[in-house]
């Protein structure tokens, strides 16, 4: 059969967009060029892990308003933003990363080690490498099944300075504290959770319990796509789902 037409794109439409841990406002670049149509607006959220100035995306005084975040990026903005908006995508994302039981020991145990590796030292350039080397690892997980070199040049790709190692090592505690959607996070909104089924970074436990916690969500899994999507047909799902959301 024929695959479903899409649905007419939304116009005036603004896009709030948030990376989560390790990553950057830059990453948005091809989802950006890849999804958007005339008369969107977008305004990426940056943490300034790797130099890039720190800076907090804001809505426009018109259009309608759609939040997509990825991984830990809800969990890094204001609930007052979060609350304005009118339907969410969330993308490879959790409520609570760390899950109870065996998994979560085994996830607190690899968070503390990263946290170690964070951990300021004598030497400036050898805490700037450490810092570089464990995000590189990081986002090799992250890529996987798929190789790190498709991912584009971020905060991995030098030496880590100490404001970004203070953020990263900030972050990681929230991380490891989240135990809910954050706060702010809009009511009774369309939602559109995206998994990777090979994801090595939200496992399957979280992904349950953010569906458990969003009964209303759609869900759409790409099987073989890890924590990134790198190769998952993720612009065409996206503009479909948000043609039939927001466009009409």
């Amino acid at each position: 059969m024929p695959p479903p037409p899409e649905a007419a794109p939304a116009s005036s439409l603004q896009v709030i967009a948030m990376h989560g841990w390790a990553g950057d406002g830059l990453g948005w670049d091809v989802l950006r060029r890849d999804l958007t149509a005339p008369g969107w607006h977008w305004s990426c959220g940056e943490r300034g892990y790797g130099g890039r100035t720190p800076g907090l995306p804001a809505w426009a005084p018109s259009g309608r308003r759609l939040l997509i975040g990825h991984s830990m990026g809800p969990h890094l903005l204001p609930p007052s933003l979060l609350a304005q908006a009118e339907a969410v995508v969330l993308l490879a994302s959790f409520a609570r990363f760390v899950p109870p039981g065996r998994e979560g020991r085994r996830l607190q145990k690899a968070l503390a080690g990263m946290a170690a590796q964070l951990e300021e030292g004598p030497e400036e350039h050898e805490s700037a490498q450490r810092a570089q080397q464990l995000l590189q690892t990081f986002l090799q997980q992250a890529a996987a099944p798929d190789p790190p070199e498709l991912l584009p040049r971020g905060p991995a790709s030098r030496p880590v300075g100490p404001e970004g190692r203070r953020r990263l090592r900030q972050d990681l505690d929230r991380l490891a504290a989240s135990e809910d959607l954050p706060p702010g996070f809009p009511g009774a909104v369309p939602v559109l959770i995206v998994e990777g089924g090979a994801d090595r970074i939200v496992g399957p436990e979280a992904r349950a319990l953010l569906r458990d916690r969003l009964p209303q969500a759609e869900v759409l899994s790409f099987e073989g796509a890890g924590h990134c999507l790198l190769q998952a047909p993720l612009a065409s799902e996206l503009r479909r789902w948000i043609g039939r959301t927001l466009g009409g």
